[in-house]
C-alpha cells in the first residue's frame, strides 16, 4: 500500500510511502490518501495527525507525470475528484502536522498547504513548478497560499515556478521550524503530541475558527466566534478543565 496509516493512541500517522518515485501520488495514491484522511477525521480517539513521506529524498513531488496528470489534461478525470487528498471538504478541524524531508513540489507543495504546523529539513527543497507546464496549482494552492502568507511572497512561489529552500520556506512564513533532517519526524510527532494532549474539543474549535471566520465581515465574525466560543465553554472538556483548575487554586 502507498498511502500508510498508523495510529498509537491519540495520534495518527499517514505516509505516503513510494520513495523509488520520490512518493510521486498516482490516481490509487489520491484516493487511498483522501481516504486516509477522511479515516482521522471520524476517529473520535486521534486528536493529532502526522503527515510525511517515506524516505530522504522527498515529502511528494506530487501527481505521477506518467499517469495522473496525463488523466487530468485528457478530461479523463475532474480535478475536484482529489479534493479529499487536499483536505478540501468540509469539517475536518483535526490539526495535521507535516514533516518534510528532500523534496516537496507541486502537488505535494499544496498537501502541505493543508497542513497547520510544517516542520522541514535544512536540505528540503519547494516548488511550485506547474506554470512551466501550462498548468496552475489548483489543489488548493491558488484559495490557500494567499491566505496563508503576505500576498508579495505567494505571487512570488506561484508565479515564478522558482525552487526556494526551506530557509526561503520560512522566512516567507510557510514554515514554522527547520532543522536537521534526522530530527523532522521526532520534532513533528513530539508537536502532535502536546496538541493531542489538550482538549480535543478547544483544539477543533481553534482551527474551525481559523479557517471559517476569516473572510467574514467582522460583526458576522464575531457572532460566530461567540457561538464558537459558547460551544466550547459549555463542553465537559471545559467542565472537567475549569473544576480542575479550581482545585488546584483551593
Amino acid at each position: 500500500m502507498a498511502i500508510d496509516l498508523s495510529k498509537s493512541g491519540h495520534v495518527a500517522t499517514i505516509r505516503i510511502n513510494r520513495p523509488d518515485k520520490l512518493n510521486a501520488l498516482s490516481l490509487a495514491m489520491y484516493d487511498d490518501l483522501g481516504r486516509a484522511f477522511h479515516d482521522v477525521n471520524d476517529d473520535a480517539a486521534i486528536r493529532a495527525v502526522v503527515l510525511t513521506g517515506a524516505g530522504e529524498r522527498a515529502f511528494c513531488v506530487g501527481a505521477d507525470l506518467t499517469e495522473s496528470i496525463p488523466a487530468l489534461a485528457a478530461d479523463r478525470i475532474d480535478i475536484s475528484a482529489w479534493d479529499p487528498a487536499h483536505i478540501k471538504f468540509p469539517g475536518f478541524y483535526k490539526p495535521v502536522v507535516s514533516a518534510i524531508r528532500g523534496l516537496c513540489l507541486g502537488g505535494g507543495f499544496e498537501i502541505m498547504l493543508a497542513t497547520d504546523i510544517r516542520i522541514a529539513a535544512r536540505e528540503a527543497i519547494f516548488q511550485l513548478p506547474e506554470p512551466k507546464h501550462g498548468i496552475v496549482p489548483a489543489g488548493g494552492t491558488l484559495v490557500r497560499l494567499v491566505r496563508q502568507i503576505g500576498y508579495a511572497h505567494a505571487m512570488e512561489i506561484m508565479l515564478t515556478a522558482a525552487r526556494f529552500s526551506a530557509q526561503d520556506m520560512l522566512a516567507k512564513g510557510i514554515l514554522n521550524h527547520v532543522c536537521d533532517a534526522d530530527r523532522v519526524e521526532p520534532l513533528a510527532f513530539e508537536i502532535a503530541g502536546t496538541i493531542a494532549a489538550l482538549s480535543p474539543i478547544a483544539v477543533q474549535t481553534i482551527k474551525q475558527a481559523a479557517l471559517t471566520l476569516t473572510d467574514l465581515p467582522l460583526a458576522d465574525a464575531f457572532r460566530a466566534e461567540a457561538v464558537l466560543g459558547q460551544r466550547a465553554f459549555t463542553s465537559d472538556d471545559a467542565k472537567r478543565g475549569l473544576a480542575a483548575f479550581a482545585s488546584r487554586k483551593s
